[in-house]
């Protein structure tokens, strides 16, 4: 339930995997908008890069436990311990509104705390922080973490490594965009489009890493071919007329006659 038959490495490649192979914003384009739109300056995209992994990890632990325990199918078995038979009931069809409201939840008390300590970077973020909330790179994080049916530990893991993988990507493209202030992109290629073209190519360097791959979890020792015994059968030879058999030595001279005259060429 916490670690299942993941390893120490497992969870390392977990991670990177979840950061550079399989990044939730470069090869699922989940949480595009606020990409796009917070990412002109470095300083800007570093908060908000900051406040979603925070959000992402938080969200995906909390909503693991009321999967598991509260929407998933049979989650409720565990209230037979009070007399409360309710092992059958599926509450799966409520698995959107309630990990979105967690989301919300954790956002509103993240907008608190910037709005509080960070009154330059509320602003700078203006519209885009509270659209967290329905920031799909947060719901899909939170949703493949469930479908793929991760152990606690290695849904912890996935989960810091999504957001740790969006924050790396609004943090390059930032860099980028601030270096092409000084740069001469044609006139057609200004703005979105280069940003896009940008985006495609830092894609395409993280695909370099699909080698790569620890995130499988051990499984039950495999019997080796020494362990495993072999049994030998005689092979039931049918009773043939004179013919038939007469045939048989005919096809083996043949057969025979045919292998000597190929090493012969």
């Amino acid at each position: 339930m916490w670690m299942g038959n993941y390893t120490t490495l497992n969870l390392l490649g977990l991670l990177i995997q979840s950061i550079f192979i399989q990044n939730i914003l470069l090869s699922y384009f989940l949480g595009m908008c606020s990409y796009l739109a917070c990412s002109n300056r470095v300083s800007t995209a570093n908060g908000l890069g900051l406040a979603v992994t925070v959000v992402l990890t938080s969200a995906g632990v909390l909503n693991w436990f009321v999967y598991k325990f509260i929407t998933g199918k049979g989650a409720l078995a565990w209230l037979s311990f009070i007399g409360l038979d309710m092992g059958a009931i599926d509450l799966s069809f409520l698995n959107l509104i309630v990990f979105i409201s967690v989301i919300a939840a954790f956002v509103q008390i993240l907008e608190i705390i910037i709005e509080r300590f960070s009154p330059p970077l509320y602003n700078a973020l203006g519209i885009f922080l509270p659209l967290i909330t329905v920031n799909c790179a947060i719901l899909g994080g939170v949703l493949f973490g469930v479908t793929r049916e991760y152990p606690l530990i290695p849904n912890l893991i996935f989960s810091l490594g999504s957001g740790l993988g969006w924050w790396l990507a609004i943090v390059l493209i930032a860099a980028i965009r601030e270096k092409l202030h000084y740069s001469n992109i044609p006139k057609g290629l200004q703005g979105m489009g280069i940003t896009f073209i940008m985006t495609g190519l830092m894609a395409m360097a993280f695909m370099g890493l699909l080698g790569i791959n620890l995130a499988v979890p051990s499984k039950e020792k495999q019997p080796s071919s020494e362990e495993i015994p072999f049994k030998t059968e005689a092979t039931p030879v049918a009773k043939g007329s004179t013919h038939s058999t007469s045939r048989s030595g005919m096809g083996r001279d043949f057969a025979s006659f045919d292998f000597f005259a190929y090493v012969s060429f």
